[in-house]
């Protein structure tokens, strides 16, 4: 079975060029910089109408954490519905309470509303107090697919909980994803036993205007498709050696 490579993108040149580097899935987002927002509806309908591969779009609302009010939750429920009507292959959430456990009345409802569309549990994964508990959880509620970096800062550092989540995983695919790129794939795979990564595989965009008083947000970064590529290569040998 060969690795899936599912790139995060916040543009339509970083998803052409995730395409172009052989990306088997697209996440799209808003900006990246700040964990992923839910993108321009526009983007992901330019994303699903050009580049003929899947899509997975970002539900989340805002920065700044995983716990949604009900406004939130509303918002939530509404950008589903969009993202059903465009024709994404499925979104991407996750929604805990303020003690660190799984929200399952939000997840549930967010769950329902997504209906046939693939369903992603996103990083919020990593700040749950209980992981194992929660897989199993997450996994009762029907979701698809977790992204993790196994609760560090890179998901080569937490490659010793991802393993111990993918010999636990029944119902569900473990997603590995911080800190990939064609240097450390192939160990990942190797230490995890994931079939499925996660990558940025970004660059900092050229020609980018700066202002030494006014600021805009961060610098800003784009998918390279010669990276794209270079994990693919990774990943595709690796798998031709299984």
């Amino acid at each position: 079975m060969s690795v899936v490579l599912e790139v995060c993108v916040d543009s339509y040149a970083s998803a052409a060029a995730a395409k172009a580097g052989g990306a088997d899935r697209l996440e799209v987002c808003n900006a990246l910089t700040v964990g992923g927002t839910t993108p321009s509806f526009g983007l992901v309908e330019q994303c699903v109408a050009q580049l003929e591969m899947p899509v997975m779009m970002m539900i989340r609302p805002h920065d700044g954490g995983f716990v949604y009010d009900r406004d939130d939750l509303d918002t939530m429920l509404s950008d589903i519905k969009v993202a059903k009507s465009i024709g994404v292959h499925g979104v991407v959430f996750g929604a805990l309470t303020p003690e660190r456990r799984l929200d399952r009345t939000s997840c549930l409802r967010l769950i329902e509303a997504a209906g046939s569309l693939k369903t992603t549990f996103h990083r919020a994964f990593d700040l749950v107090s209980e992981p194992l508990a929660v897989l199993r959880e997450l996994e009762l509620l029907g979701i698809d697919r977790v992204l993790t970096s196994g609760q560090r800062a890179t998901a080569l550092a937490g490659a010793p909980l991802i393993r111990r989540l993918t010999e636990r995983a029944v119902a569900l695919s473990v997603l590995a994803g911080a800190g990939v790129n064609a240097e450390n794939a192939r160990q990942l795979v190797e230490l995890t036993g994931v079939r499925e990564i996660h990558a940025s595989a970004s660059v900092v965009a050229r020609g980018e205007q700066a202002h030494d008083e006014i600021a805009f947000g961060s610098q800003r970064r784009i998918t390279c498709s010669d990276r794209v590529r270079a994990i693919k290569d990774a990943i595709r040998n690796l798998a031709s050696t299984t």
